[in-house]
């Protein structure tokens, strides 16, 4: 299960995505997300996103099974989102009574948008992390904030630990699964039992995970200051930003998509 946590690892490759400009990303990664969050709920506008998303994942090369495999770890928080919809989601059309419990037409429809809304969401976030490198990603997040500076805002060095945290997650992944491995071979049980049982066999896991993440993050102090890191005063870079075509064309491309959207938005097939 922790290995199929994808979040904060990157993929490197050679597609047209890939190659985009990391803030061009960031923006469409922001407006997938927000258009995801806010569109009417219709069939013709989740077909639509749906299609953005597999043509995103075929142009980068990221296999369907790949991206699936990350949302494993948060399977029960979309089966709890399908469940809750399916009851408390009162309809006209009854396709099952049973004493208190009721299942409509329209509970089936809104728990299945939901789960899709959901399920998109996560993955249109994986997709970011699965194409850029951590050092793009920081340098595309200080240049989209630039402007805050203006109002004192210490830019650099939020965009530093946003990415650092989003790098760190496949580390603590790895070191939570060794020490997991560690007290297996000792006799710990980590899957039997019930929810209470299981709970308390991970207290165990806490205390050495939370030692090997402190001493992580000095050895990563230690490393930065031993380079003369003094944050983004005077910093220069290997690779300067530059916007291309794709990038503009990607970025129309994103307009026509929220569009569509929208006009689809005000179609209404049920």
């Amino acid at each position: 299960m922790l290995k199929d946590i994808t979040l904060g690892q990157f993929f490197p490759g050679n597609t047209v995505v890939h190659k985009l400009d990391p803030r061009t990303k960031l923006l469409l990664t922001l407006a997938y997300m927000t258009t995801l969050l806010f569109m009417k709920e219709s069939v013709l506008t989740y077909a639509l996103m749906l299609v953005v998303l597999l043509t995103c994942l075929s142009l980068s090369k990221i296999k369907p099974k790949a991206a699936l495999r990350g949302l494993r770890p948060v399977l029960i928080i979309i089966l709890i989102t399908v469940f809750l919809n399916l009851f408390l989601n009162r309809g006209e059309t009854v396709l099952l009574k049973f004493y208190f419990i009721v299942i409509t037409q329209e509970g089936v429809l809104w728990s299945v948008f939901m789960a899709t809304r959901l399920m998109m969401l996560i993955i249109g976030a994986f997709m970011l992390t699965y194409t850029t490198s951590p050092i793009a990603l920081t340098d595309g997040m200080e240049r989209l904030m630039n402007p805050l500076k203006k109002i004192k805002l210490p830019i650099h060095e939020l965009a530093m630990m946003m990415s650092i945290a989003l790098r760190f997650i496949p580390t603590l992944i790895e070191e939570t699964d060794k020490i997991m491995s560690a007290q297996k071979a000792r006799g710990a049980d980590f899957e039997t039992g019930g929810l209470i049982k299981r709970a308390k066999a991970i207290l165990p896991l806490i205390i050495p995970l939370f030692v090997s993440a402190i001493s992580r993050a000095g050895e990563l102090a230690l490393a930065m200051e031993s380079r003369c890191y003094n944050g983004g005063e005077g910093r220069t870079r290997m690779k300067v930003l530059k916007t291309a075509l794709r990038d503009y064309v990607a970025l129309l491309g994103g307009v026509i998509v929220i569009a569509a959207v929208v006009l689809l938005g005000r179609v209404n097939l049920f």
